[in-house]
């Protein structure tokens, strides 16, 4: 009886129990699952980015409207441009003068004839205040940085000294030549 007991006990070291296949058997269902799994995941996120590009760009419009500060906004005024002047010649009033040669066009509003006849009719007047007002300037006075402080000093000049009925909205330099010795 107890060598019945000591056999059950000692089969040579072999279980009853069902042994596991080896080798890639039970490898390759464990892969596909993960790579379905992950398959799956990339599915889920590209699906859910392109719904919220979908919501949040159907919100917004395709072109964002940027603020314009006044100061950018205003246009200017369209002028008409007299340029019959021709170039004057002068000097400078400094101890070693120095030459100025400026050809000045006069801007008006557009379409205004009386203002345009009114400066034909005033040509030798306005070349003997331009000579003039150029005689009395220097050479500092004339650097380029002062440039337009020049042009309103002979609008207002012009639409006060010269012109009686009508006015010039702006003065443009055609050539502005200073010519040191």
């Amino acid at each position: 009886m107890a060598d019945d007991g000591l056999g059950e006990l000692d089969d040579g070291g072999v279980s009853s129990a069902p042994s596991k296949k080896g080798g890639m058997g039970g490898l390759l269902p464990s892969l596909l699952k993960w790579i379905a799994i992950a398959l799956g995941a990339v599915i889920l996120i590209v699906v859910i980015v392109i719904i919220t590009m979908r919501v949040v760009g159907s919100n917004t419009s395709s072109q964002t409207a940027l603020p314009i500060s006044d100061e950018y906004n205003v246009q200017r005024e369209i002028l008409d441009w007299y340029t019959s002047l021709g170039a004057i010649r002068t000097r400078t009033s400094d101890d070693i003068p120095a030459s100025v040669i400026v050809d000045i066009a006069l801007g008006y509003k557009k379409d205004d004839k009386a203002t345009s006849a009114e400066i034909t009719q005033r040509t030798i007047e306005l070349k003997d205040f331009l000579r003039r007002y150029f005689r009395e300037k220097t050479v500092e006075e004339l650097r380029p940085q002062n440039e337009q402080k020049l042009k309103i000093e002979l609008r207002n000049s012009i639409n006060d000294e010269i012109l009686s009925s009508s006015k010039i909205k702006d003065v443009s330099f055609q050539q502005f030549d200073v010519l040191e010795q």
